[in-house]
């Protein structure tokens, strides 16, 4: 994310100085912002592949606990209920 940001910021510094530019150096830094831009839509998409892939994981350990110990699982969401219960009845 840092990555996208930096590339995000790049562009943006690219475009501001492209409005104040003329000519042919105007239409350089069109280009690299572009260039810069669409770098950061590809590391948005190796980001999302990542925390997708993340998610898959986290749901299939989920599960896999849930079925392998049902009651405690029963018992943890029954907590939890009381306790979102409860913070929601202080009013």
């Amino acid at each position: 994310m840092s990555d996208i940001k930096t590339v995000l910021a790049d562009a943006e510094d690219l475009l501001k100085q492209a409005a104040s530019a003329t000519g042919e150096r105007a239409s350089e830094l069109r280009e690299t912002a572009l260039s810069r831009l669409k770098q950061a839509r590809e590391k948005a998409a190796d980001v999302q592949v990542v925390v997708v892939e993340k998610g898959k994981k986290a749901v299939r350990a989920t599960d896999d606990y849930v079925h392998e110990h049902p009651w405690t699982a029963i018992g943890v969401a029954a907590g939890i209920g009381v306790v979102v219960g409860l913070l929601i009845n202080r009013k």
